[in-house]
């Protein structure tokens, strides 16, 4: 995981996981959650990211 990967999971996590999968499930439940609620959309971000 690069410095910009984290950078973007922490201010804007949707456009992290977009570009670490694509757009796909993953980025819309990401959407979802950042939307909902800010922090479950960061850890999912990194949670994507890791694995």
């Amino acid at each position: 995981m690069n410095i910009l990967t984290i950078i973007l999971n922490i201010f804007i996590p949707p456009l992290g996981v977009a570009l670490a999968k694509g757009i796909g499930k993953d980025f819309i439940i990401n959407l979802i959650l950042t939307l909902l609620f800010f922090i479950p959309g960061v850890i999912h971000a990194f949670y994507v990211t890791a694995k």
